[in-house]
């Protein structure tokens, strides 16, 4: 039985998602207290437990503790099992995150599976589809294994909503880790912004904003392909690409905040990022992280990536990886980019 702590490091809900994922990949028991315990709503909140339902729907887990504000679980997961499922999420909970939870498993499950999701798709504090489908998914695929994601239909909050599809195929063999040291050259990069049901004026303020402020103009500005019943929404997305990677950075418009302000915002995010020279940003480091390491505890190689920050989150989440898998990482930071190596143990 693998202990953990759910209030050490950043004290958030990716201890819960990425101890669930390997306690299905490794066979290991896991418990958790103090679930979710830096928030300021501790213990399990919907779409948590929606991560918990879907994680026991593919292992055939038995699990103790499962209930809204639960603040310590008990998993003890069965055989994972390759196949089609459906996981929807009352209200507008991220169904990204129920998606990062069974990812890890079902890449390794030996069968093809796929999984209809429902739910928030463009959440703030979770990672958006168009991030998902343009940043991370490459990167699946580049150590051997595919996931393709279709978008059915968008959700925000508080509606939700939305609709997700997603096909996983397992590597033929053992997934096989890569170094992503560089981002490479610069490939046309550009802005677009998901606002069904906001009056028009307001996307078009927020991409006037960022043009002016990024030196893009035309074809880089753009307005997503939405229904007006989808929303109502506001999302800003802006796409960089490179020839070895690309990322996507996402600023979500309220009530309290202005266009402009939500602009300036993201712009402050690009800038902070362009002026590194690493090759992926901190919220994509978390993701590549885990897959790197599954990667290298598969293979016995190791893997490694430079990123423009390690955030206490990717901290934390380093630190769960290591108490389920046989794998030791390595960060040295530096003003330029800071390196991630993960080994075998």
């Amino acid at each position: 039985m693998v202990e953990l702590d759910g209030s050490q490091g950043e004290g958030g809900g990716q201890i819960l998602r990425t101890s669930l994922a390997l306690s299905m990949v490794t066979g290991q028991p896991m418990s958790i207290e103090k679930i979710r315990a830096g928030r300021a709503k501790p213990g399990l909140m919907r779409q948590h437990l929606a991560c918990v339902n879907a994680a026991a729907a593919i292992s055939g887990a038995e699990v103790d503790g499962a209930e809204l504000g639960s603040q310590s679980l008990r998993f003890v997961p069965g055989t994972v099992r390759a196949g089609e499922y459906r996981f929807a999420i009352s209200g507008a909970g991220s169904c990204m995150l129920v998606l990062q939870t069974v990812l890890p498993p079902l890449l390794l499950a030996g069968a093809q599976s796929r999984v209809h999701l429902s739910g928030g798709t463009h959440n703030p504090m979770a990672p958006p589809f168009h991030f998902l489908e343009r940043a991370f998914a490459p990167l699946v695929r580049r150590l051997g294994a595919d996931l393709q994601l279709t978008l059915r239909r968008c959700g925000f909050y508080p509606a939700g909503g939305g609709e997700v599809e997603a096909a996983i195929v397992p590597a033929a063999g053992a997934l096989q880790p890569f170094d992503l040291m560089a981002r490479g050259a610069n490939l046309p990069s550009y802005a677009e912004c998901l606002a069904p049901g906001i009056p028009r004026h307001v996307p078009t303020r927020e991409l006037d904003t960022l043009g002016g402020a990024m030196g893009w103009s035309g074809e880089q500005l753009r307005f997503g392909s939405v229904r007006q019943n989808e929303g109502p929404g506001n999302a800003l997305l802006a796409t960089l690409a490179y020839e070895h990677v690309t990322e996507v950075f996402t600023a979500f418009g309220e009530k309290s905040l202005s266009a402009e302000q939500v602009a300036h915002g993201l712009v402050k995010e690009l800038r902070s990022f362009q002026k590194s020279e690493a090759a992926v940003g901190p919220h994509l480091a978390d993701q590549l992280a885990l897959l790197l390491a599954l990667a290298a505890w598969q293979s016995r190689k190791a893997g490694a990536f430079t990123c423009s920050e390690v955030t206490e989150h990717t901290r934390t989440n380093c630190a769960v990886i290591e108490r389920f898998l046989p794998v030791r990482f390595t960060i040295a930071e530096s003003r330029q980019a800071c390196t991630v190596q993960v080994s075998p143990a």
